[in-house]
């Protein structure tokens, strides 16, 4: 399709936190929207690195080594099986981008752990 993605629309179309949704694909990635707010879990993503993109707000990802703080329009690439958790103390909007196929919780599992939704793609 000869479309643009307005990141904005695809946001305004979700209040849900913690639970990305796929709004683009490339190549064997996904683009995922997501709205955050609190803390989430300490896990870890084994296999692949996890791109944090924000889009409004103010969002920290505690490492084990230290924070990383991050506004609009700045990212953060999570190393892959570095153990890490994000906090929004208010609600952060974002973008991930991460292969096909991860969890969002990674190796935690849990209460968190959103179901796969593509269907703002």
């Amino acid at each position: 399709m000869n479309q643009s993605i307005d990141i904005a629309d695809k946001l305004a179309q979700f209040s849900d936190h913690w639970s990305p949704k796929v709004i683009a694909r490339l190549n064997d990635y996904e683009i995922k929207a997501v709205r955050l707010k609190g803390e989430f879990v300490w896990h870890t993503h084994d296999d692949t690195d996890e791109l944090f993109l924000v889009i409004d707000g103010t969002l920290t990802i505690q490492l084990r080594d230290g924070d990383v703080t991050l506004g609009p329009g700045q990212l953060f690439v999570v190393p892959r099986g570095v153990e890490h958790c994000p906090i929004a103390d208010g609600e952060v909007q974002a973008l991930l981008i991460e292969p096909t196929g991860v969890v969002n919780t990674g190796d935690a599992g849990g209460e968190l752990t959103a179901s796969y939704d593509d269907s703002l793609a």
